[in-house]
């Protein structure tokens, strides 16, 4: 089983592993960096180097419970050493942009109780639904000034393992009007930012509110009868 080490530090750039297998053109790796996607969040990119050999990691998925690193060109055979490079800058846009929408999620629960229907997110730009009846760009604009309170107040923001009895004690650790985590999964990883949100989460995020920049609330759209969309783009 690949050792997920984005989930210990997400600023970790670099790092060594040994290839365990190859499947197709990929190759399973026993530890990375690397994230290979969920949560709306994309998968990492990047290269491994091997020998004197670089080789664009083109897409990190999960295939019956491995993670894949799908590569250009002949994947290297099992027990080869390799080094692992992610594209840095896309990977530190796409955790400000995950921890932005964190901040969007906490406020408008905090300060209207409304769930999460739906989102996505690519590097600095994203969306996300909620179950609210009404929205305008008087709306729009507070949800903008109120997020970037969160952001100037530098919030930490931390990471845990619980145990999923314990995290399920917490009612409002889901968001997402449908409970997307797996009911085998026995440990639930919980993403805090401090005196805000608080919720189960597997993506990559900054250390505190204040890397994030400021958020622009570009777009609002009615999905229907209770169903509203935000657009954000940090800057």
């Amino acid at each position: 089983m690949t050792d997920a080490l984005y989930h210990r530090d997400s600023y970790l750039k670099e790092f060594n592993a040994v290839v365990t297998e190859a499947v197709g053109n990929g190759i399973v790796l026993d530890c990375t960096a690397f994230y290979p996607g969920g949560g709306g969040q994309p998968y990492d990119t990047g290269v491994l180097r091997a020998g004197g050999a670089e080789m664009k990691v083109t897409r990190v998925s999960r295939k019956d419970g491995k993670l894949v690193h799908e590569v250009e060109g002949p994947p290297p055979s099992a027990g080869t050493t390799v080094a692992g490079i992610l594209d840095w800058d896309r990977r530190y846009k796409l955790m400000r942009t995950h921890t932005a929408l964190h901040i969007l999620c906490g406020v408008v629960w905090r300060d209207f109780g409304a769930l999460v229907t739906g989102g996505d997110m690519q590097p600095l730009q994203a969306r996300m639904d909620f179950e609210l009846e009404n929205m305008s760009a008087t709306f729009a604009k507070e949800m903008e000034e109120r997020v970037n309170r969160e952001v100037a107040a530098a919030h930490p923001v931390v990471a845990d393992i619980l145990p999923r009895d314990e995290a399920f004690k917490n009612p409002d650790l889901i968001r997402t009007k449908i409970n997307l985590l797996p009911p085998g999964i026995q440990e639930v990883r919980v993403v805090d930012i401090q005196g805000l949100d608080l919720q189960a989460d597997g993506g990559t995020h900054v250390a505190n509110t204040r890397e994030v920049g400021r958020i622009r609330v570009v777009g609002h759209e009615s999905k229907g009868r209770i169903n509203k969309r935000l657009r954000i783009q940090v800057e």
